[in-house]
């Protein structure tokens, strides 16, 4: 069947997705084949397909594909994240739709509704993702949700409570007042803000005197609890002993002393929150002073803010500031800048919040995951810059805060049997907990219904931090044979930002539960940005439809596009532009397989020496460029692995070799060279297709009618062979020589029908293999070598080789003087003024090396054009 002139991406890629689904090629299962194993970064099952999830799943699908192109079993994990905020946000906002509160519903009723969104919008970015070429073992995809997963998750859980490694505390935890749960201090994003600092007068019991704190959140008074001065300060000695009236509340408190405030900061006077603020809350315990939670859970202020109770903390705080400034008590505002912790999910300010929260100790769990990356090297990051980041985190890490004040997720697997906080049970189901319950109690009366379950749920990270063993049963079953064959896995492909969140958690939960590494390398994305810089985001209007892009452009050239400017680590600025490149490159190697497939064929020819001789060096510089590919591969550097197979194949295959053996107009081919270009062509494709499936699958089978254990996805990757440096380098030369010849005939307007004469002065000792393809391509009658110039004729050189071409019945000889002397006089001329700055020393001296280098080279250059013009005037006189 002969290939159509167009290429049909949307047919095409509908066409061949379909085929590698129905002969199950993405599916894996443990065999005597070396495994190559990537788990996706699951992303949000809220999620749909944006910028950098096209990014990163291109790059692991080019991994994967080429891994099965290697003879490797190839296993990629699909799947998505639970998203705890993220999916109850969405479920919430859709129940308040429906005129349904939140509140009003036990867990089990909220529940329901969450798991018919999931069923309902959950899913979508893999569907899309197969939009892409993504060639997951669906047949594997996993939801951190699903029952083997939340068994999962509740065993690890049990057995590190059982190891004394989770506990519960009472600490000041960060809240967000818009999710209403707390944040672990990674999920917690600072940003610089400019604020006021407001300078208010505290009055003296018993006196008139007044004593002036300064605080960037006036609101916070009706939490005071005590007024904190250092009791080295003379300036208040006086003080000592006393205490303080709260504003508006006039409520008494103790001013105590302590070498924590800072006597040069502020005014010396420093008001203690505890329950609003992590050092007020240390201060508070060291002096037992009381503790005054001012906050609702949405961050509006409760019954202690008085007549201010149900307004939000920042509409209150404009009107305490009002208030305070009408009763005198505020004596100035100045502008301040302070950093401002914020969710990193929602963007809300979060409020320090005290609470019982869970939290698991970190400083020895996280010790074998510092000396994997940080110490052996057994896992590798690429870049390797952000080594520094890892050790950073690893080495300043905190205790994590597991609990989550949310229904959607796994619920905390405690079992409460009194009132007291510490009247509890940890086990994997209520039945195990009953059992445990009544052995603490010694009451073996204790039923099921005497126990109450913690509400909160664990932390999403809680369960993603167990993917590349729970998604092959591996927490569940450790010893199956699945978790044996696939872990570790070999290449996690993820975005620097979330290292820490995942990455190293991941590294640490592989280490305590299998004593193993959960990955060899982890290559790291960077973000997708604008031609502008800019991060892309749906506020700034910069981040295209990824859908949209795939339907302008088709899969293959929007994956090529986004790979041709993306280096390991850094940041891609993405242009439209590129993917219309890669669409080009694809119709570009289209075209070339419809003007192969245009050809005749005629056995009875013998192969020319030219295509023969093209055919050998088409196959060495390959070999060259797979060895490149190899070498980039090895190093993460996709986007150099894939320029080098696009100029390969763009310059080398298309723009060279094919013009070397194609035949004369209506003339045919010969069959021995067809089968080279047939077989040439085809290895072509196999390094093309871990980028470009669609496009490559597609002509595969157009060259020839294959069975579906002959197709492209699973045929083999080249073999690497000797390569032969020797005509690659003579190539090299021959090509500017061919250059030189065409660039003659543009100049002159000598149609390329018509042959011209060819002279050469052989001063290099070239060797003369590349004469027959010089002659093919220059279309010269022949190539005569000579040791003495050529009258009469224009020259060009290339190195130290003069090559003449004969004119006088081409071109107007005096009209050809005539230029030629203009543009010598007008090159002596620029030599000239290139000379004068070289001889003035104070330039040579003070200009930037290069500067001075690159005048230098015009000199060289025009000296080299003025022997070229001075020996062509000299032929032609």
């Amino acid at each position: 069947m002969s290939i159509p002139a167009k290429y049909n991406a949307k047919q095409v890629e509908e066409k061949w997705y379909n085929y590698w689904m129905k002969n199950n090629y993405f599916h894996s299962t443990p065999d005597d084949r070396e495994p190559y194993t990537i788990v996706i970064p699951p992303p949000n099952v809220t999620g749909v397909l944006h910028m950098g999830h096209m990014l990163n799943n291109t790059i692991q699908d080019v991994l994967i594909r080429r891994a099965r192109l290697q003879g490797k079993n190839a296993c990629w994990v699909p799947g998505t994240d639970h998203a705890s905020i993220a999916t109850e946000a969405k479920v919430v906002a859709k129940l308040k739709a429906e005129g349904i509160d939140k509140n009003d519903l036990t867990r089990s009723e909220f529940l329901f509704h969450a798991w018919e969104w999931t069923e309902e919008y959950g899913g979508v970015i893999l569907e899309q993702l197969k939009k892409l070429g993504c060639s997951c073992d669906w047949d594997r995809t996993k939801f951190t949700m699903d029952d083997d997963m939340s068994e999962a998750v509740i065993k690890v859980f049990v057995d590190l409570y059982d190891k004394g490694l989770i506990y519960r505390g009472y600490r000041m935890v960060n809240w967000d007042p818009e999710a209403k749960t707390t944040l672990s201090d990674e999920e917690v994003i600072h940003e610089e803000r400019q604020g006021l600092l407001y300078y208010l007068n505290y009055k003296i019991e018993g006196s008139n005197d007044t004593l002036t704190i300064a605080t960037t959140r006036p609101e916070t008074i009706f939490g005071d609890t005590a007024i904190c001065i250092n009791p080295n300060d003379e300036r208040f000695e006086h003080l000592k002993g006393k205490k303080a009236i709260v504003p508006l509340s006039n409520r008494i408190i103790p001013i105590i002393e302590d070498e924590y405030v800072d006597i040069e900061f502020g005014t010396g006077c420093l008001k203690v929150t505890p329950a609003h603020d992590e050092n007020d809350k240390v201060l508070g315990d060291k002096h037992q002073l009381e503790v005054i939670d001012i906050f609702n859970e949405d961050a509006s202020l409760n019954s202690y803010g008085l007549h201010y109770e149900g307004q939000d903390r920042f509409v209150a705080r404009k009107a305490i500031a009002k208030e305070l400034d009408e009763k005198g008590i505020l004596l100035k505002t100045e502008t301040h800048t302070n950093k401002v912790g914020t969710s990193e999910r929602t963007k809300a300010v979060i409020e320090p919040r005290l609470s019982d929260q869970w939290f698991l100790k970190m400083e020895d769990l996280v010790k074998p995951a510092i000396n994997a990356v940080l110490k052996d090297n057994d896992i590798k990051l690429y870049p390797k810059k952000f080594e520094n980041t890892y050790r950073h985190w690893m080495e300043n890490i905190r205790d994590w805060n597991i609990s989550r004040q949310l229904l959607w997720g796994q619920q905390i697997p405690a079992y409460f049997y009194g009132d007291g906080k510490e009247d509890f049970v940890v086990a994997e189901t209520i039945e195990l907990a009953v059992e445990k319950a009544r052995k603490v109690t010694s009451n073996s009366k204790l039923q099921t219904s005497d126990l109450v379950q913690d509400t909160d749920a664990l932390d999403t990270w809680f369960s993603s931090w167990l993917w590349p063993m729970s998604v092959f049963d591996g927490i569940r079953n450790p010893e199956n044979e699945e978790i044996k064959y696939y872990y570790p896995t070999n290449d996690l492909v993820t975005g620097p930002d979330i290292l820490f969140f995942w990455v190293a958690r991941m590294i640490i939960a592989g280490y305590e539960y299998k004593d193993k590494k959960p990955f060899n390398n982890v290559y790291l994305t960077g973000l997708v940005r604008d031609k502008q810089r800019r991060k892309m985001s749906k506020s700034l209007g910069n981040s295209p439809d990824a859908l949209k892009l795939i339907e302008d452009y088709s899969a293959d050239g929007v994956r090529v596009g986004l790979l041709l400017s993306s280096a390991a680590g850094n940041d891609l600025m993405f242009d439209e532009a590129l993917c219309q490149q890669g669409k080009g490159f694809g119709n570009k190697i289209w075209n070339a397989y419809r003007l192969v497939d245009g050809w005749e064929v005629d056995h009875a020819i013998t192969q020319p020496e030219s295509s023969k001789i093209a055919v050998e060096w088409y196959e060495s510089k390959f070999q060259k460029a797979l060895i490149e590919i190899e070498d980039h591969f090895s190093k993460y550097r996709l986007s150099d692995a894939l320029m080098t197979i696009y100029k390969l194949i763009y310059d080398d295959f298309c723009g060279w070799m094919l013009e070397m053996v194609k035949p004369a107009y209506q003339k045919p081919i010969d069959s021995k060279t067809l089968k080279r270009v047939i077989s040439i062509f085809e290895e072509n494709l196999k390094i093309v297709h871990p980028f470009m499936p669609f496009l490559t699958e597609d002509i595969w089978h157009y060259i020839s009618d294959r069975e579906k254990n002959e197709a492209l996805i699973i045929s083999k990757w080249p073999e690497e062979k000797s390569v032969n440096e020797s005509i690659i380098s003579e190539f090299e030369f021959a090509s500017e020589v061919i250059s030189g010849i065409r660039n003659i005939r543009k100049q002159k307007n000598i149609a390329f029908k018509d042959t011209i004469g060819f002279s050469v002065i052989n001063n290099e000792k070239t060797s003369s293999i590349f004469d027959t393809i010089i002659k093919k391509l220059g279309n010269l009658d022949s190539i005569n070598y000579t040791a003495e110039k050529v009258d009469g004729a224009l020259t060009f050189r290339v190195k130290s080789n003069e090559y003449y071409i004969p004119m006088q019945g081409s071109i107007d000889i005096d009209a050809e003087i005539k230029k030629l002397t203009e543009e010598l006089n007008y090159t002596e001329g620029f030599l000239k003024s290139v000379q004068k700055k070289l001889a003035n020393e104070r330039f040579v001296s003070g200009a930037p090396a290069q500067v001075v280098a690159s005048e230098k080279k015009k000199e060289a250059d025009a000296l080299a054009k003025m022997e070229t013009l001075k020996t062509s005037l000299e032929s032609l006189k």
